[in-house]
């Protein structure tokens, strides 16, 4: 019998993309400021600056969170001029099910969304199912079932005007609290992934990845490896501190350094150095800082 409701299907292997991608902002400087009202009330503001070209983005974030009637409220805007609202009705209708009404607006371009999902999950079971009612419409819906550690999923959407899948994918993985291992068929069976997650200790974390793309796959060219490997590691210097570590089979190393600074505030830095090209610009640094009250 099922004891623990498993994952959505998106996040299987999400402890290993993880340690592959986070804390590592190259390329940029990020800036997030997040504070929290008294009434439940996120305020959340996100700003970037790419370093190459010197562009600057962000976003201006709004949560409201009520527990007692299982709403949440998101609205966000950027300065791209794309508005967001998104509505969620959580174990109000029945035990374990979630609405999800989400819409979005570009006014200048004159360009709109509108997606309704729900969720359920119990012991052993988590589904969602969502329907983009203006393109398409396109109905999307994943799955995944799980018991004993063991989790296996599919994920399909399928498109109403053109009578056609527009893509389908399988996963299957087995997850203890130490350890994780998924294998992952994406993109219409094209892209094929396995991965793993190892807690070693309670400072040393470790993974890797390997991914093969047929459709990208070198053809009798035997200089280029037809499966991307990545491997990392984060290490934990004290409670407050860690670094990261992680290298590709194209010579790829990247490296990032965390620290919180104090309550709220912590700061991020990274690169990523191609080892191939060292007297080359072909590097990239970058810089995180991240503000919460």
């Amino acid at each position: 019998m099922a004891t623990t409701i498993p994952v959505p299907f998106a996040d299987l292997g999400k402890a290993t993309n993880d340690l592959l991608s986070k804390d590592f902002p190259v390329g940029q400087t990020k800036f997030e400021l997040k504070t929290v009202t008294a009434d439940g009330v996120t305020f959340n503001v996100l700003g970037h600056q790419d370093n190459k070209s010197g562009h600057i983005g962000g976003e201006f974030k709004t949560k409201y969170v009520d527990y007692k009637n299982g709403l949440t409220v998101t609205e966000s805007w950027t300065t791209t001029n794309h508005i967001t609202t998104q509505i969620e009705v959580e174990n109000k209708v029945a035990k374990g099910l979630k609405v999800d009404i989400t819409g979005g607006l570009v006014p200048h371009e004159g360009k709109k969304n509108a997606k309704i999902g729900v969720q359920y999950k119990q012991l052993g079971l988590n589904s969602r199912a969502y329907v983009d009612l203006l393109k398409g419409p396109t109905f999307t819906a994943d799955v995944v079932v799980g018991r004993e550690g063991f989790s296996v999923g599919g994920d399909a959407a399928y498109d109403a005007s053109g009578s056609y899948i527009t893509r389908f994918a399988a996963a299957a993985g087995y997850t203890t609290p130490e350890y994780a291992v998924t294998l992952l068929a994406n993109n219409s069976f094209k892209v094929f992934s396995a991965s793993y997650y190892h807690r070693i200790n309670g400072d040393l974390e470790a993974g890797g990845k390997a991914v093969w793309d047929t459709k990208h796959a070198p053809a009798g060219d035997k200089s280029k490896s037809p499966v991307a490997l990545e491997v990392g590691a984060k290490l934990y210097l004290d409670r407050n501190a860690f670094v990261k570590a992680k290298v590709n089979n194209a010579g790829v190393l990247g490296l990032g350094y965390t620290q919180a600074l104090r309550k709220g505030v912590k700061v991020s830095i990274g690169g990523l150095f191609d080892t191939t090209k060292l007297n080359q610009a072909a590097h990239k640094l970058g810089l995180s800082l991240v503000f919460e009250a």
